[in-house]
């Protein structure tokens, strides 16, 4: 397991309705959405246990039960599984169960990622953590919440993650004004704008979802007005510590992402992300590949505009 350099705790924001994909998720919670075989949500539980981080806090609304019961026992399938002999399926069920400590806090009102980071002080306490949001998953073999805690250990402060993208999709994303540090992946952050106009952004670095946090945060989170769409923008809260003193928790560095990562934030991200998923595994991408190659071949999709095959939705997949 990756060493967390003084970083334990990771706060998985989980409150959403999303609408974007009713009517499934009428009464299923969006992170239980499978990609292939697995919920989304465990995908980025998976990603924090790998960083050494052992202890998980989700922040859920109503209607998110399914997700609390997925990281629970289910006594009755462990049992019938048990009985008939599958193992290899009732390893699969307790996998969920024994990734690590999970907590769960309400948000209530859903008053923006801002206000879902500042429902974890209590349970946060005085320490640095982590924040994953659900949208963005990570390949396992790119990750980047080690190198994060490594640049927060380092230097103190807090630490983003950003990937470059077209200046065209930057209005999709948090966007920092950057400056140059003498380590080639990390920047040291300036400024932040929630969802710049592109012709306004002050770079093409987008924030993708995974934050490394100084407990600083929350005092500046309390003072924070509401922001774009009326509701608590954890941007604005970056922007100040950003101009904080390194000794009051200031001070905000950014770790440029380049490996694969699988939107799910929308209906076509996510399903090419549980294409390419499924297309590297070994169990389901031989065969898959070789039914997509003659599916996109076949007389049907033959004269189809190439530009269909391109998302654009949600931003670059990498």
């Amino acid at each position: 397991m990756t060493k967390s350099g003084g970083v334990h705790k990771a706060v998985v924001p989980a409150a959403g309705l999303g609408t974007r994909f009713l009517p499934a998720t009428k009464a299923t919670p969006k992170e239980m959405l499978p990609v292939v075989d697995k919920p989304a949500i465990q995908y980025v539980v998976e990603e924090a246990v790998a960083a050494g981080l052992d202890d998980v806090l989700f922040i859920t609304g109503r209607s998110k039960r399914p997700l609390e019961d997925h990281f629970d026992r289910n006594l009755e399938l462990e049992h019938a599984l048990d009985s008939k002999g599958d193992h290899h399926r009732l390893q699969l069920v307790n996998e969920s169960t024994d990734l690590a400590r999970i907590h769960y806090v309400r948000q209530g009102d859903p008053l923006g990622l801002g206000h879902a980071v500042l429902m974890a002080e209590h349970h946060v306490g005085h320490e640095p953590f982590a924040v994953l949001l659900g949208d963005d998953l990570i390949d396992p073999r790119d990750p980047i919440l080690p190198r994060m805690m490594q640049v927060r250990q380092a230097h103190g402060g807090s630490v983003i993650a950003l990937m470059e993208v077209p200046r065209e999709s930057i209005a999709l994303y948090g966007c920092p004004a950057t400056e140059p540090t003498d380590e080639l992946d990390a920047v040291l952050v300036t400024d932040l704008v929630e969802k710049p106009d592109p012709a306004d952004a002050p770079s093409t670095f987008a924030v993708i979802g995974r934050y490394v946090l100084d407990p600083a945060v929350f005092a500046v989170l309390r003072q924070t007005a509401p922001g774009r769409g009326g509701e608590i923008q954890l941007t604005d809260a970056l922007r100040v510590l950003a101009t904080m003193p390194a000794g009051e928790g200031g001070g905000v560095r950014g770790v440029v992402f380049s490996g694969r990562r699988y939107d799910t934030g929308d209906r076509l991200s996510y399903l090419q992300a549980s294409i390419m998923i499924a297309c590297e595994r070994e169990d389901l991408g031989p065969a898959l590949r070789d039914w997509l190659r003659g599916f996109v071949a076949s007389a049907e999709f033959a004269d189809e505009p190439a530009a269909r095959s391109g998302s654009d939705a949600g931003g670059p997949v990498r």
